[in-house]
């Protein structure tokens, strides 16, 4: 199936090269927004530990390498290295890979208690009398997945009635250091004035493609860049 992209319409300053807002939909507003939901495991597994600043993937590094026994008994290391997205929005990041890799990772119950699992096979159940230990008083028995036929890589333009964060039916003027606003002429004169542009013969409109690789572009330089939308679009336009 083809990556999933989508349109964005720039407003370039070509006498200073930078982009200067992005007349943008619900369905890149919601992208953006969805960042913010993105667990910081997530966003280093996205980027790759080479390309982080900081510190904090040699946190995620130092736990990928940490042995297993040296976890506490209801904890493990995909938890954290691999968390679940919890979100309301429907496909959020369709625009980011796929972080769900497939995996044979296996969870095991309680016969006692089903409704509790733990991925380390025959681990003592919390809700069983530790003196009680055996066969039947652990995580013996593993659980069996259920395959799904919905597929998350489909994207069909969100509704208002889809979910999301934002209404459509909007223009969202999207400033090059990311600020989102509901777009009028208002708000245009109004950022015009405020970066200094008199001159409108330098402005010029480009309409450019938004996909996956911008995505994690985009992601990147949300973390590194006052200019994120130049950082990403003004190289692929020369």
């Amino acid at each position: 199936m083809a990556a999933s992209k989508m349109s964005l319409k720039l407003l370039i300053d070509s006498k200073h090269s930078r982009v200067v807002f992005a007349e943008a939909g619900k369905d890149f507003v919601d992208f953006l927004l969805s960042l913010l939901a993105l667990p910081v495991g997530t966003v280093i597994r996205l980027l790759t530990k080479s390309t982080m600043t900081g510190c904090i993937a040699n946190i995620y590094g130092s736990l990928e390498k940490l042995d297993e026994s040296y976890m506490q008994p209801d904890q493990n290391k995909d938890s954290i290295l691999k968390p679940t997205i919890t979100t309301q929005v429907t496909n959020p990041n369709f625009l980011l890979p796929d972080t769900k890799k497939p995996e044979n990772r296996k969870l095991y119950y309680c016969p006692s208690h089903p409704g509790y699992v733990s991925d380390i096979q025959y681990s003592v159940c919390n809700h069983c009398r530790p003196q009680s230990f055996g066969t039947t008083r652990c995580m013996s028995q593993e659980v069996k997945f259920v395959g799904t036929n919905v597929s998350a890589s489909t994207y069909t333009p969100a509704s208002d009635q889809a979910g999301g964060y934002v209404k459509g039916l909007v223009t969202y003027m999207v400033t090059d250091d990311l600020s989102v606003s509901p777009m009028s002429m208002v708000s245009v004169v109004g950022l015009l004035n405020k970066i200094e542009i008199k001159d409108f013969s330098v402005l010029e409109e480009k309409v450019v493609e938004f996909g996956i690789n911008e995505g994690l572009e985009l992601l990147k330089a949300s973390l590194l860049s006052k200019d994120a939308l130049t950082a990403v679009f003004l190289p692929k336009l020369h």
